[in-house]
């Protein structure tokens, strides 16, 4: 007979934000005074407050941390900065400094990467809303024109017809991968043979050069293995392709949506302890490639248009705290200069939030806002601080 197992009756203990949490780890703040050896106080005099802050070297260290943990696993990698991520002229330059084309999804982002020195056959240029203009401008420049919808499809075939040019496109696929919900706002479906129609119907064209094939499977993606399924099809699609048309696919392009090392609202842990590395990303990715039936003197140039985990780590948002006060219910409250405004990523994000010079370690449970006349602008709802 065996014994009734022991009952241990449940503890409920009330858990703060801060110290100590459940693990009884105690709150250790460390303030960030400088920017790559750069004064913050001396930033805030300079520009006044509040201030956006971007590190030109960590911009390129986390540049050069994701190219190797690719180009170390598959021979032809091609990064292709997403202008939609952060168009400013300054951190685009920063990228094709660092040998990344340009991945646009307007004429406007398209005449920025033009403006910045990026040569025609060096922009992929993505989305559903690309004008007449827009066509003929990349098309007669030698870019990559993904091909979102049939309509599309259509007007770059009478465009060509008209000019005689041709046209090196791609198909943007959504497929199944796992990911919930599915992003079937853009491209063609791949399980229900949508995607195989257009290539066919492209592959009949005179003027029309099919180039590769790409898609994207959402944003803040943290299972890695969906790219692998991503990688997988379009690598099955390419070798249909090759064996109905004896057509070689230049390239296999799998979007971005990496997660940056943003901590999501809700979530217990930080999102530095959770989220893929590159190296993970890159495995999935590589693996399916290296894996798949493609012939060995065919293997495609991959693609990568990784966009908020190049430049999340590099951003900062510095100001002022313009008052301490107590709200109704006791807890302390700041106010400080920076609002959702400046800041909507708030809404979803649980950013870091440091002071920016020496205090004291006593921390209290805190709730950091600015002065809009809303009540939803709050920064961050509770946090230990000074």
């Amino acid at each position: 007979m065996m014994d009734k197992p022991k009952f241990d009756r449940p503890v409920i203990n009330r858990i703060n934000a801060g110290v100590p949490d459940k693990f009884g780890m105690r709150t250790n703040i460390r303030p960030i005074t400088t920017i790559d050896n750069v004064s913050i106080n001396r930033l805030l005099k300079e520009y006044g407050s509040p201030l956006y802050v971007l590190s030109e070297q960590t911009i390129r260290d986390t540049y050069r941390e994701a190219e190797s943990a690719f180009k170390t696993r598959y021979p032809k990698v091609q990064f292709a900065w997403s202008y939609k991520t952060n168009y400013m002229n300054a951190v685009c330059r920063v990228f094709h400094q660092e040998d990344a084309w340009a991945e646009v999804v307007s004429g406007f982002e398209y005449e920025k990467a033009i403006a910045n020195g990026v040569p025609g056959n060096k922009i992929i240029f993505n989305g559903p809303d690309k004008s007449r203009s827009d066509l003929e401008l990349g098309i007669k420049n030698g870019s990559l024109i993904h091909i979102d919808h049939f309509d599309e499809l259509y007007e770059i075939i009478d465009i060509v017809d008209d000019s005689e040019e041709i046209a090196k496109v791609a198909i943007r696929i959504n497929m199944d991968t796992g990911i919930y919900p599915q992003w079937d706002r853009f491209g063609f479906n791949f399980e229900n043979g949508e995607a195989w129609a257009a290539v066919n119907k492209i592959m009949t064209q005179e003027h029309l050069e099919l180039m590769g094939l790409h898609t994207h499977i959402g944003t803040y993606i943290m299972t890695p293995v969906s790219y692998g399924i991503a990688t997988r099809k379009m690598a099955e699609l390419a070798v249909r392709i090759d064996r109905k048309f004896d057509h070689v696919i230049k390239y296999i392009d799998v979007g971005g949506g990496f997660a940056s090392k943003n901590t999501l609202k809700g979530a217990y842990l930080p999102g530095s302890d959770t989220c893929p590395s590159f190296d993970e990303y890159a495995e999935a990715i590589t693996d399916a490639l290296n894996n798949s039936d493609i012939r060995h003197d065919r293997m495609p140039t991959l693609f990568l248009e990784t966009g908020r985990a190049l430049i999340d780590d590099a951003g900062y948002l510095a100001g002022t705290v313009l008052a301490n006060k107590r709200l109704a219910d006791g807890r302390r409250s700041l106010v400080i200069d920076i609002g959702v405004n400046m800041l909507f990523t708030s809404f979803w994000y649980e950013h870091n939030i440091v002071p920016a010079q020496e205090h004291q370690q006593d921390t209290e449970d805190t709730t950091i806002y600015r002065p809009l006349c809303m009540n939803i602008d709050v920064i961050r709802s509770a946090v230990q601080f000074p």
